[in-house]
């Protein structure tokens, strides 16, 4: 049975400045795609990447990724939609169609380029266990506050029950089909199956997933990851 990574990567990046697609946008000289699909590969769990590009640039994407995948796996590249949403569903078409033995399916933000491969066998390993939805997180650091539509705080959540969630989050693939196949609309792919009454279990994530969409982040993470290599 196949682990199945689904990676959207068809958004712009504008808030990055590069006037590129952000996923090909690079950190010290390797493109964030490239990394983060050799991370999902370096766990040893994930046997297909399924990448949602640009519908003008799926052939740059091909080029980028496609002698990374070991042997007996395969990068497949398709054309992606207009929001996250849509790119997510297509890759999922794409593997449930062209992969029939997926079992296991991640979702991955090109942006989170420095996951380590740990994190991601982490989740694999939750989903194998038995959890429907699985998801690494991180504790809240800040204090968080509730505010209504002209800024006034109305209250003060507890942040001992707050994460900050990261990627990949992985899903059976029947559970992940099944919330896309509900019309329910969501931020991430776990809140679609939350509230799909399924339940989201965690793991814990790293600070490394750090998801990387402006230049401040992009000057951190080449700071962090100097010399490291692809």
């Amino acid at each position: 049975m196949s682990v199945v990574a689904l990676v959207p990567a068809a958004g712009r990046g504008e808030r990055l400045g590069y006037g590129m697609p952000k996923a090909l946008v690079p950190v010290n000289g390797v493109p964030l795609l490239t990394r983060a699909v050799q991370g999902l590969f370096a766990s040893g769990q994930v046997q297909h990447v399924v990448i949602a590009a640009p519908p003008s640039d799926v052939d740059l994407v091909h080029t980028a990724t496609a002698s990374l995948a070991p042997a007996g796996g395969a990068v497949h590249v398709l054309s992606g939609g207009a929001e996250r949403t849509d790119s997510v569903r297509l890759a999922l078409e794409h593997a449930l169609s062209v992969i029939p033995d997926t079992s296991i399916v991640l979702v991955h933000d090109a942006a989170r380029a420095f996951t380590p491969p740990q994190v991601i066998a982490d989740v694999v390993a939750a989903v194998r266990d038995g959890h429907d939805a699985v998801i690494p997180v991180l504790p809240v650091a800040d204090t968080i506050k509730q505010v209504d539509e002209v800024g006034v705080v109305v209250s003060t959540p507890d942040r001992a029950g707050l994460r900050v969630v990261q990627t990949p989050q992985g899903f059976r693939a029947e559970t992940l089909k099944a919330a896309y196949c509900s019309g329910i609309a969501a931020t991430d792919d776990a809140g679609l199956v939350e509230k799909n009454g399924g339940k989201v279990h965690t793991v814990p994530g790293h600070a490394h997933a750090m998801k990387i969409t402006t230049p401040f982040d992009l000057a951190v993470a080449e700071a962090l990851f100097a010399g490291e290599q692809a």
